[in-house]
């Protein structure tokens, strides 16, 4: 069983008759990712934009589950541990496809298996939202953010504070770059947003510095 992360490389599927293949671009792995079910493309953006997470690997490989070999959707690293995510919508979304090339198999009793479902995806669908409109941000302006900019938005945040006044305070007319550096310290850990997860993202959603959340 190949257990790294480091070691372990996307097995290839063969595009379901029928479905889309939608791309994406993962600030966490550098590169771009494709999927052929939009419930893995929802799994994948909460995966994404855990500050927890410190990677993952996508189609790892498979794993016995209830007698089955099964396909796992995600191998997730945390700081402290590894598991396996299953995603357990196949029957609203079609078929899985077929695998090419390697045939790699885990060792069940080696890693945690979390499996999810329609109802953690639909609790989650404000913050999946809100994540698709503000990833762009990471994505586009990557290493166009200066540090001091970043630092000087963390300091400012010392206290909760609108989307709006942040970018009156660091913008100069375009509010592309302040807003890549607010939701680049969202997605790090740096700073939070707790309505984000029960509201749209809009000019009156507050951020604060993670620390100085009462």
């Amino acid at each position: 069983m190949e257990s790294s992360i480091s070691q372990v490389k996307p097995i290839a599927l063969v595009r379901p008759p029928g479905a889309h293949r939608i791309e994406a671009f993962s600030p966490k792995l550098r590169r771009r990712i494709t999927f052929y079910r939009r419930f893995l493309l929802e799994l994948w953006m909460l995966l994404e934009t855990d500050p927890a997470v410190v990677t993952f690997c996508e189609r790892p490989g498979y794993i016995q589950i209830e007698g089955n070999s099964r396909l796992a959707d995600f191998l997730i690293r945390y700081v402290d541990h590894d598991e396996l995510v299953i995603l357990t919508v196949e029957d609203l979304d079609g078929s899985m496809g077929e695998t090419t090339g390697c045939h790699r198999s885990f060792d069940r009793d080696a890693l945690s298996i979390r499996r999810v479902g329609p109802a953690d995806l639909a609790a989650a669908r404000v913050w999946i939202e809100n994540w698709q409109r503000m990833l762009p941000y990471l994505v586009t302006n990557r290493g166009l953010v200066p540090p001091t900019l970043s630092e000087a938005i963390v300091r400012f945040l010392a206290a909760p504070q609108r989307l709006l006044a942040i970018e009156r305070e660091f913008s100069a007319g375009d509010p592309v770059l302040p807003r890549a550096a607010l939701f680049d310290l969202l997605y790090s850990g740096q700073v939070v947003a707790p309505e984000l997860h029960s509201q749209p993202l809009s000019l009156l959603t507050s951020f604060v510095k993670a620390e100085a959340r009462a």
